[in-house]
Parts: structure tokens; C-alpha cells; sequence
């Protein structure tokens, strides 16, 4: 058992020294310590997100309008201001290299950035024969290649709108989505590689096209067969002709692209994240949390149709080499992601914490990660055994940033920073402009007890709105109805005396019981610490007040099974660890936890199943990893 809190790893004089943060806290003539930077971020910030446009020479006018004016929910950035977050990404020396794809089966491009410029020059020149200006939207069923970033960029430079979903995504649930937003032109690939199969898609795209009334045009983009169905516009007769480069500067809050929620239960939301706020905040994030800059290689394992990937690809803003890969992080082991990163020269990687966990558990030694800086890790909580794992067989003296965030803003609240040490378990800070409380059920703000995530001033990547909601009453419902004017995430928090911060899971499935009330992540920092145990799902049944069952669901690592001796010791250990209240009534055996496509494992719907909503009715397969596993917990199991 790793104590929580336990030191890892303190930053040099030289790391400080070297620090892009640092650099940044001498222009402004701030020396003090993070926590004085960061609280001047958010009690100053229109000063600080002026610093920020100012410090990065970011290409645009400002204006001369306010800076911030109004109140979350309707604050509003850079009045007067126009910009585009393509000409900012697209910036720099011709000759560095841009981007650099690799795919489980070996192959590996490479593209300068003056390819890269000329690419995004031919595909925008091709959107703009098929129609798509200003304003009109663009989707993609695509895999993480390429073709899906130059995309994504040829449509930001016209100011139309951007939406993407990976092709490991059902029929249904992408007309969930892009029906939202009623797209002109369809770009997909006929099929994808993942764990060494192929799959083709192509009638999934035909079934999605057929759907979406209001599109014009398909683009096939190759990857089982060459060229394009019949039905279609192939990918090289879209980037046939040669143009130059152009940029429709827009407002700064005009919308750069649509995410979603989850949508594992309802309608996905589609949230709209305008181009200044995201320009802002990723060059701040990446430059001064994860420290990337020129010369560095930026990995994160990520589909399209996780925000991450929208973080992955800022790393063109800072001047990062951006790493694509596209197929399964298991295949044909492991280890696949640690040689990637090795033979990439990778300087700082990133994954959801669930891999780190597998690759613990795993027994891996990455070996010749010798420029490797940083590792980062989101999607859930990353418990104090998997701080340590990193630094005892990964690397020693590599800074470990657990973040977490949200798709909601496509950036971390809560992250790491080079002038900070690393403690087990421990978020090391709360990130600059992000002004995170914890707060208790009547609103106080709370230090060293555990509450909710709160944002309780604006951040300029918060939703510009959400698509189809002109009142604004889904918006403010998502985020506003507890605590009027202030920011609630959903997620329980622990911001510690000296600013570092514990995430705790999500607040809507916490375990109440006898009246103590606890976060899922310390269940299972418990539970999957047995080497027996691959994966593990907590629920609370009860509800309006009672108490409930608190089952426990299991997935044995290979080789192992429950038996009685193992039952007992997981009941002694979360006896003794947790609390009496908190050992299970039942445990059962489970081939798999259900999981979001992104990781995230699906508490709220399981729970909606054990109280009786029908499987087919408490969560959307086509949002899921593992659908085919929800059955298992239906009641008449």
C-alpha cells in the first residue's frame, strides 16, 4: 500500500530554471511562489488573459473592447477581437516537423510544416467547391490519422465548425450527434484497424449519410481500399487542386468546433467551444503545465471522438511535434504505447489512467524513454500505486501530472506544474485561471474535506453555448442549477492547505453509507491492489435517504477466480482500510466493467439497471467500449 501524500519526485534548480512557466513569471515581474501566480490568475483575470494573448504574440486583433464583461453564466471575452485558431496553429519555421503518424501496423508518415500548410491549403480550397463557408459545419467519422487534423484545420481556417466521432462508434450514436448540428459535408473513412482486425464501415457511413438531411456531400477517405464508392467524393480528388493558404478571421467566441458529453444515457450534449477561448487556454495548459514547446514530441492516446484529441493537436500552437496514433494501446501487448514512445523520441506522453494501471499490473519496464520529461494521466483517478509504478519502473526523474477536467472546457482544471513536487495520489495544483473551490452543500467553500469541484469565476473555454439551446436553459441547467453563478463539475474534491487537490470520482455516484460519505476512486484504489482482481465496479443502491445494498462486481485477472479465501481477504482489507460500512453486501464476478469509449467506467447507469430501468434503456451501447457486458448486471442475473 502506497501512502497518499508519499514524495516522488521535487523539481531541480535546473528543471525550475528551465521551466516555461518560469520564463513566463519573469516577463511579468512575478517571483513569488505558484499558488501567489495562480491566485492573481483568477482574482485579476482579465490582467492575466491579456498576459497570456500578449506573452504568446497570439496572430489576430484584440480590439479595443473589454477584455471580460458579465458574469458565468454569460461572461463574454476580447470584445471586438478576431482571430483564427488555424493561423495560430499553422505559424512557425516550415522546415520543423509538424506532425509525425504511426498505426499498430507499423506504418509511419511525417509531415513538415510547410506539408502540413500545403495539405490544409488543398483540402480547404476543396471544402470551399463543395460549399462550406463561415459558419456551416463539417463532421467526421474518422480515426486519429492525418487526414482528420488537416481536416480539422482546412475547416477552422474557412470559420466553419468542426465535429468529429471514431469510427468504433455506432450508427445511432453518431446521428445522435451530428444530426445535432446539421452538417454540409460528411468526411469518413470506409473502415479502421484496431487489435490486428479489420472493420469495415462503409455501410455504417451510408447509414449515417442517409440521416443526415443536410448533407451535401460524403468524402471517402481510404483505409481497407483505395478510391471512393460510387456514392462519394474521394479524399485526393478533395485535395486535387493546388491554393494558397487563407484564414477567415472570426470573433472570439465563434464557434472552432462541437464536442459531446458521454451520451451513455440521453441525448449527447453538443458543446461549442469558440476559437480565442481555446487559443488562450491551450497555450497556457500546454506550455506551462505540461511545460511543451519547440522541439518536443507531444503523444496522448486518444480517438477523435474524445476531447482529448482536441487537446493533443493544440500541441501545433506551442510549436510541439504532435505524435497521431491510431489502433489499440494493447496490441500486440502492453507495452505497445511505452516502445511507441521510445522509438518516437516522445518528451512528454500521455494516456488515461487506466493504462497505467494495466501496465502495472502488466509487470511492464518501458525502456529507452531517455527523452522522456513528462507523463500525463486523465480520464479517471490516478491512485497513489500508480504514481509510484511510474517512478519505479518507468522513469525516476520524469514529472507525473494526473489532470482532470472535462470535456466541458477541453482543457484540466486541476493538473501539475514543473515548480511543484510530485506526492502520490496528489493533484500538485489548481491550474492558472481556473478558480476551483470545494464547496458543501449550502455553497461554503471548504479546505481539507472533501466537496464539490466548483468554478466559481469564468474561464474563456467554457461553452460559448450548446447547439440548438438559443434560450441558453440546457446550458445553465448543466452546470448552474445548484449553486446560482457558480460552476458545478460533478465530480467530489479535496483541495489540500498547500493547493494540491485529490479528486475523488464523480459526486452523483458516491457511496453514503451510515451517513459517511465517500468517493468510488478509494474503493477501488482498495479492491484493485489484489493482484487477483483486473477490474472492479462499486454501487450503492440506495436512494431518497435509505440505505441501500453496496454490491461489489469484480473482473478476475487471468488465471485467477473468486474464491472464498480471496472474498475474505477483500473484505478484511476494505474493512480495515475504508470502514465496517463500507465492506460489500455481495461481490459478484463480471467478465468485464462497462466503460465509456474514453475509459471512464459507467457507475450511473449500472445503478439505473440494479433499480430496475431495463439495460437497453440506462445506457447507449454505441457510447460504449463494452456494451456487450451491461447485461450482466440486470437483476434477474
Amino acid at each position: 500500500m502506497v501512502e497518499e501524500g508519499a514524495l516522488l519526485w521535487e523539481p531541480t534548480p535546473d528543471v525550475v530554471r528551465a521551466a516555461r512557466i518560469t520564463r513566463y513569471m519573469e516577463r511579468l515581474g512575478r517571483t513569488g511562489d505558484y499558488e501567489d501566480v495562480w491566485k492573481w490568475s483568477v482574482e485579476s483575470p482579465a490582467d492575466f488573459w491579456t498576459s497570456i494573448w500578449d506573452y504568446f504574440g497570439v496572430v489576430g486583433t484584440r480590439g479595443d473592447g473589454p477584455v471580460i464583461q458579465g458574469t458565468m453564466p454569460d461572461a463574454e471575452w476580447f470584445e471586438g477581437s478576431a482571430l483564427n485558431y488555424a493561423e495560430n496553429a499553422l505559424r512557425g519555421h516550415p522546415g520543423r516537423t509538424a506532425v509525425i503518424f504511426r498505426n499498430e501496423s507499423g506504418s509511419r508518415w511525417q509531415y513538415s510544416l510547410g506539408e502540413l500548410r500545403e495539405e490544409v491549403a488543398r483540402v480547404r480550397a476543396g471544402l470551399a467547391r463543395l460549399g462550406v463557408g463561415r459558419g456551416d459545419r463539417v463532421a467526421a467519422y474518422v480515426p486519429n490519422i492525418p487526414e482528420a487534423l488537416i481536416a480539422f484545420l482546412a475547416t477552422a481556417s474557412l470559420g466553419a465548425i468542426w465535429s468529429s466521432c471514431s469510427p468504433d462508434f455506432g450508427a445511432p450514436s453518431v446521428t445522435d450527434r451530428f444530426a445535432q448540428i446539421e452538417p454540409k459535408v460528411l468526411v469518413a473513412v470506409d473502415g479502421y484497424r484496431y487489435g490486428g482486425k479489420a472493420y469495415d464501415r462503409s455501410e455504417v457511413v451510408r447509414e449515417i449519410a442517409g440521416k443526415l438531411p443536410t448533407l451535401q456531400a460524403t468524402v471517402w477517405v481510404p483505409a481497407l481500399r483505395e478510391g471512393a464508392p460510387d456514392d462519394g467524393l474521394s479524399w485526393d480528388d478533395l485535395r486535387a487542386e493546388s491554393a494558397p493558404l487563407e484564414f477567415e478571421r472570426v470573433p472570439f467566441g465563434h464557434p472552432l468546433w462541437v464536442l459531446y458529453s458521454s451520451g451513455t444515457t440521453g441525448l449527447p450534449k453538443p458543446i461549442v467551444h469558440g476559437h480565442g477561448g481555446i487559443v488562450l487556454e491551450h497555450l497556457k495548459s500546454l506550455s506551462f503545465h505540461q511545460d511543451l514547446g519547440e522541439g518536443d514530441v507531444f503523444f496522448w492516446y486518444t480517438t477523435t471522438g474524445w476531447m482529448m484529441w482536441n487537446y493533443l493537436i493544440g500541441g501545433l500552437l506551442v510549436g510541439s511535434t504532435v505524435l497521431l496514433y491510431d489502433g489499440s494501446a494493447a496490441h500486440p501487448d502492453t507495452g505497445a504505447l511505452w516502445r511507441l514512445a521510445a522509438e518516437e523520441g516522445v518528451t512528454y506522453f500521455g494516456t488515461g489512467a487506466p493504462y497505467i494501471m494495466a501496465s502495472m499490473k502488466a509487470g511492464v519496464k518501458p525502456q529507452g524513454l531517455d527523452r522522456l520529461r513528462g507523463i500525463g494521466s486523465t480520464g479517471s483517478p490516478l491512485p497513489p500505486e500508480g504514481f509510484a509504478w511510474v517512478y519505479s519502473d518507468v522513469k525516476p526523474d520524469v514529472q507525473l501530472g494526473s489532470f482532470s477536467g472535462g470535456t466541458d472546457v477541453c482543457t484540466g482544471f486541476v493538473g501539475a506544474v514543473p515548480l511543484l513536487p510530485i506526492r502520490a495520489g496528489v493533484i500538485p495544483c489548481r491550474c492558472l485561471g481556473a478558480s476551483v473551490e470545494s464547496f458543501d452543500p449550502a455553497g461554503a467553500s471548504m479546505v481539507g474535506e472533501v466537496g464539490e469541484l466548483v468554478i466559481t469565476r469564468p474561464m474563456p473555454s467554457m461553452p460559448v453555448m450548446f447547439w440548438n439551446d438559443p434560450s441558453g436553459d440546457r446550458y445553465r441547467e448543466s452546470y448552474f442549477a445548484d449553486y446560482p453563478g457558480v460552476w458545478r463539475h460533478g465530480d467530489w474534491i479535496k483541495i489540500l492547505p498547500d493547493g494540491g487537490c485529490v479528486i475523488y470520482g464523480r459526486s452523483d455516484s458516491t457511496l453514503n453509507r451510515g451517513g459517511v460519505r465517500m468517493g468510488t476512486s478509494e474503493f477501488y484504489r482498495v479492491v484493485e491492489r489484489f493482484e487477483e482482481i483486473a477490474d472492479s465496479l462499486v454501487i450503492d443502491t440506495g436512494q431518497l435517504g435509505q440505505e441501500g445494498r453496496l454490491l461489489l462486481f469484480v473482473t478476475p485477472a487471468d488465471g485467477a477466480s473468486l474464491s472464498d479465501e480471496l472474498t475474505s481477504r477483500l473484505r478484511t482489507a476494505l474493512r480495515t482500510e475504508l470502514s465496517p460500512r463500507h465492506v460489500p453486501d455481495e461481490i459478484h464476478v463480471v467478465p468485464g466493467i462497462p466503460r465509456t469509449l474514453s475509459g471512464k467506467k459507467l457507475e450511473v447507469p449500472v445503478r439505473k439497471i440494479l433499480l430496475g430501468t431495463p439495460v437497453e434503456k440506462a445506457a447507449n451501447p454505441d457510447a460504449m467500449a463494452n456494451p456487450e457486458v451491461l447485461t450482466h448486471f440486470a437483476p434477474e442475473r
